[in-house]
């Protein structure tokens, strides 16, 4: 038994897939900010009982650490001289035309920022040792400091990391966390180096402790973690590079929202997971793009990890009035706790809400009955929204439904329209628990005319871990250098030596990041399929629209990643449809001319539903998610399972 699970904002999804060939098996509970592991424990003994399982789990202890600044008391030790690294950061100014833009949120104070007498120059030449009586000044500092956590990063360390394993030997025996950035991210870019390393140090001490806990199921069940890069490593090595976690969850999405599009016989898709707090755009041409120019919460993490877009509009995503006396919607999210006002705690209206005034959810439909709805709640807190705007409750409630659709909109052009690709050629894969309610009205706005609702839609996610190989990552910076086969070898030496046992006959691939002699940033193209400059120029043309062959191409970093595939899931129907007619249901829609009214629709349940086409509107019932299909949409079932929506 292998058992995927997802911890989101709201809910933590579960699925559970049997090797004897008995249909994969779903559930959610709902999420625990305080104790996510006492939940996932339960999950776990609930799906499993005494079986000996393995788990492989979407964390978001790393994320939520970092955007809610409660990580570890964490000390930056530096090349003397550049101890103000991280809080001056490039300057870039996220709002050009702010004269007054809010202050940075720092991980670490000035006072807690060190600096040592040390220095290594570009070409990897060591210019100066630190003494040993640096060492004990450096760590007396320390200890007066009261540091939990520390991030090491000095000058130049990824072409010669001789000064930082001396820092480690130094500092380790003060019993604190430590990192290093040539272990961390052994790359060009001192200040992304060192934020990468300072995140990493920040809640790395968090996820250490929060494995401990998941670890301590009486069954000593595998526990392993899945990483922003679309594969899962160890928990033992997620303690020690838990800056690789910080997107797992996403990442598990886009890997399930792939497999599952390609079942159906689609290469190109836009991924579209809206769960209770945010939603997260990406899109696939044939493969899934990775990118190492991440950002999170104004941190650069210079990791592998897939390229996902994240805005804060999900089901708990709070509408409110501004001074202006527009409806906003989100970023804020009423999360699991208090949760939507429908959830019988909550008091604020919030996305969920409206779809419960506007007749889509209805009280007895959350997980297939076993969460009731509080309809009453629900219409005084959309009620508030209507009154301060001085329209009916109707209205208020799809005008936070169109907000929150403009917001996600917005989110899939920046992951396509501003990136080269047309939106039209792609089939847009929606997931989530409140993904199928608003995915048609979003695919028309963007001329899409294939929507793919998968059949595990409200754990796709965990879903997708299950999907996900092992996978490890490598990286070193060669900028100047001319031994690049040399250095290859010895990486692909390293991740030979460190995949034995987690990563039998693990196959090994090259990359690198190229770029013309004298910009600024790089494009990372295969090393062992042809010219890497001529890829270089292919794919330079492809990105930006212009290529210069004349142009000297110099290679910075140097990359290799082993990869061992699993045995993954069959993706046909879980079971045969039944017979079954629909019920009806009043609800609220808009009809082709787009003005909207109160209409009964017919209402089924998935299972019902067979490869014939049925014409909408219509709700669709599944035990995590619903669909709503507009007028002039028709919509199926195949035999992967997939409930697929043209237009």
């Amino acid at each position: 038994m292998r058992i995927g699970v997802d911890a989101g904002g709201t809910f933590t999804d579960f699925i559970v897939f049997y090797d004897d060939g008995r249909p994969m098996a779903t559930f959610k509970m709902r999420s625990d900010p305080r104790a996510p592991a006492e939940v996932i424990l339960a999950g776990i003994e609930r799906a499993a009982g005494k079986i000996k399982a393995e788990v492989v789990h979407g964390s978001t202890v790393a994320t939520n650490a970092l955007l809610e600044r409660k990580g570890a008391r964490t000390a930056f030790v530096t090349t003397a001289g550049f101890e103000d690294l991280i809080e001056i950061g490039r300057q870039n100014r996220a709002e050009l035309y702010n004269l007054m833009p809010a202050p940075r949120r720092l991980l670490v104070d000035r006072e807690m920022c060190f600096g040592v007498k040390e220095r290594v120059y570009f070409d990897g030449s060591i210019a100066l040792k630190p003494s040993a009586a640096e060492w004990k000044r450096v760590a007396s500092r320390l200890k007066r400091s009261g540091a939990k956590s520390v991030a090491v990063c000095f000058l130049h360390a990824y072409q010669n990391p001789t000064n930082e394993r001396a820092a480690a030997k130094a500092l380790a025996r003060e019993g604190v966390y430590l990192c290093t950035s040539h272990e961390i991210s052994p790359e060009i870019r001192e200040y992304e180096r060192g934020s990468t390393t300072l995140v990493n140090a920040y809640v790395g001490p968090l996820m250490e402790k929060y494995l401990s806990q998941l670890e301590r199921s009486p069954q000593g069940r595998r526990i392993q973690i899945m990483q922003s890069n679309g594969g899962f490593l160890s928990a033992r090595d997620a303690r020690k590079q838990a800056v690789r976690t910080v997107l797992s969850g996403p990442a598990g999405g886009l890997v399930g929202a792939l497999e599952t599009a390609r079942a159906s016989g689609f290469n190109q898709v836009l991924g579209f997971d809206m769960g209770g707090t945010s939603t997260d755009v990406s899109l696939v041409d044939g493969v899934a793009r990775h990118t190492t120019e991440a950002s999170l919460d104004g941190y650069p993490i210079r990791v592998p990890m897939l390229d996902i877009h994240t805005v804060g509009a999900g089901g708990g995503s709070i509408a409110r009035v501004d001074a202006g006396g527009l409806l906003r919607v989100g970023p804020e999210s009423a999360g699991a706790d208090p949760g939507p006002a429908c959830y019988g705690t909550g008091t604020e209206a919030t996305v969920t809400d409206a779809h419960v005034v506007l007749g889509r959810i209805g009280a007895e439909q959350l997980l297939g009955g076993a969460m009731t709805i509080d309809t009453d709640r629900a219409a005084a807190a959309v009620d508030r929204i209507a009154q301060r705007l001085k329209i009916d409750r109707a209205a208020a409630a799809a005008g936070i439904l169109r907000v929150a659709n403009a917001n996600m909109e917005r989110a899939i052009r920046v992951v396509s329209v501003e990136r080269g690709h047309d939106a039209r050629d792609f089939a847009l894969v929606a997931f989530g628990g409140c993904g199928g309610l608003h995915a048609c009205e979003i695919a028309q706005e963007l001329g899409i005319r294939t929507v793919i609702v998968p059949e595990y839609a409200g754990a796709l996610s965990a879903l997708g871990m299950l999907m996900a190989d092992a996978v490890r990552d490598y990286a070193a910076g060669v900028l100047g250098r001319r031994d690049i086969e040399k250095m290859f070898v010895a990486l692909e030496r390293r991740a030979r030596r460190e995949a034995r046992g987690a990563l039998p006959s693990a196959e090994i691939e090259r990359t690198a990041d190229l770029r013309y002699r004298g910009q600024s940033y790089e494009l990372n193209v295969p090393w062992n399929q042809g010219d890497p400059a001529q890829l270089f120029h292919r794919e330079h043309e492809k990105i930006y629209g212009y290529a210069n062959a004349d142009r000297d191409v110099e290679i910075v970093t140097i990359r290799v990643r082993a990869r061992t595939a699993l045995e993954k899931p069959k993706l046909i129907r879980s079971a045969s449809a039944k017979p079954g007619l629909p019920k009806q249901r009043r609800i609220w829609i808009a009809d082709l001319k787009k003005t909207g009214g109160w209409k009964k629709i017919d209402v089924w349940k998935r299972e019902h539903l067979t490869d014939r086409s049925k014409q909408g509107p219509a709700l669709v019932l599944d035990y995590g998610s619903t669909t709503l299909v507009p007028p002039a949409w028709k919509f199926r079932v195949d035999r992967a399972g997939n409930l697929l929506l043209t237009v």
